[in-house]
């Protein structure tokens, strides 16, 4: 009575889902019998099995098939997805479905609804015949909301058919990697990504303006290699204290030394930018000549700063409400086809909580443990870089240009 059958179909083999499969029964002591295997027999095939998988209990059971849903497994039968309306706003029903970052599809009313606005930790609701993802304060009383995992399928990711060694290389971290090799694969992805259409967002902490990465980064968004800007106060503030000071956090970045009374610089920029009523204002009357924030406003891309308890001013483009900030960086990331982490832990982790798994990933840091918090917290699609991002933007720029010119020619 403590048994299931399940169903997997995909590339399982050389993706390494069946082995793992296999191996998360086991860790949890659970047992399987092979019922079916078929073994696609081209490159473009799928394989399909049917396993049989026991549990000690029937809450063994549960927990083996929890684990297994998230890679990939399905019931054999058809089963209608469960719903329970929620009782009161932001209040769920009992075991509702938390969503993986993976794409997802619930079997609603004899259909294959794909989930909208995929991201981990979310919960699905049905609205309207559609099938989307919300956060947890984003429920309303009365919503529709998916709970247990019957009649959800979730697709895990899978190598794909042709040799990418952008995509082959994620999901790892390892400060020996060669990074000039690595740096030339990334520029040709976004390359060919913008060729296609595709759009590029980079995600920026302040160690950008403190390393001297600034003008570079400020060149891709001018040459139009950026098509949205997430970051916080602190960018954007000493990005544009540069500009008015020629300083960053109060030093001479020519120098690396400090410049006497540059401690104020920042606060006095942020006076400057209030007092002309914003960023667009102070760049359109002149006080800010070049940078980031320059060009984000010259060439018309979109940027989200995102507010914190340590923000000095804030700016007054900066969503001071995280909640809010959290749902304007959702919209945005709305149709981007690959990220760029750019030395910042918690900027990071929070875009990439909002990705889906198909969006190709990029984290840059000096520090492992920010790439391997990214990557242990879902975002297992992230490629690790570890480099100083003062080596990295420019140099990343300087192979933009060149493959660029290639193209051109």
């Amino acid at each position: 009575m403590n048994a299931r059958e399940v169903e997997f179909e995909g590339h399982l083999i050389d993706s390494m889902i069946l082995p793992k499969v296999l191996d998360a029964i086991l860790d949890l002591d659970g047992e399987f019998e092979i019922l079916e295997f078929r073994v696609g027999k081209k490159k473009e095939d799928y394989s399909y099995a049917r396993l049989l998988v026991i549990g000690k209990d029937e809450k063994h059971l549960t927990e083996i098939l929890h684990v297994l849903h998230r890679l990939g497994a399905r019931i054999p039968e058809a089963e209608e997805v469960e719903l329970k309306p929620a009782p009161a706003d932001r209040v769920l029903p009992d075991n509702f479905y938390v969503t993986t970052n993976h794409p997802t599809f619930v079997n609603y009313k004899g259909d294959w609804l794909a989930v909208e606005g995929i991201g981990m930790d979310k919960v699905i609701a049905i609205r309207d015949g559609k099938a989307i993802c919300l956060f947890l304060n984003e429920v309303k009383r009365g919503d529709l909301i998916v709970v247990g995992e019957k009649g959800v399928r979730v697709v895990p990711p899978e190598r794909p058919r042709r040799v990418s060694h952008f995509q082959f290389m994620g999901g790892s971290v390892s400060s020996e990697r060669p990074s000039e090799e690595l740096i030339d694969i990334i520029a040709e992805e976004i390359v060919n990504l913008k060729r296609n259409g595709g759009k590029v967002a980079v995600v920026a902490g302040p160690a950008i303006d403190h390393t001297g990465a600034r003008d570079a980064l400020a060149g891709m968004i001018r040459d139009g290699y950026v098509d949205l800007l997430l970051s916080g106060n602190a960018l954007a503030v000493h990005d544009m204290e540069l500009s008015i000071f020629g300083t960053s956090l109060g030093m001479d970045i020519r120098t690396g030394r400090p410049v006497p009374g540059g401690n104020r610089h920042h606060l006095y920029t942020i006076s400057k930018i209030i007092a002309a009523g914003g960023i667009r204002n102070a760049v359109e009357r002149g006080i800010i000549k070049d940078g980031i924030m320059y060009e984000c406003i010259k060439n018309n891309v979109p940027f989200i700063l995102a507010g914190s308890i340590r923000d000095d001013g804030p700016l007054p483009e900066v969503i001071t409400d995280v909640m809010e900030a959290k749902k304007a960086m959702r919209e945005a990331l709305q149709g981007i086809d690959m990220v760029i982490m750019l030395a910042t832990m918690l900027h990071s982790i929070a875009v990439g909580n909002l990705l889906p798994s198909t969006v190709k990933t990029v984290c840059v840091d000096i520090n492992p443990a920010t790439v391997t918090k990214l990557m242990d917290r879902g975002t297992a699609q992230a490629i690790g870089v570890v480099t100083d991002v003062g080596l990295f933007v420019p140099l990343l720029y300087e192979k933009l240009k060149e493959k660029s010119r290639v193209v051109e020619r």
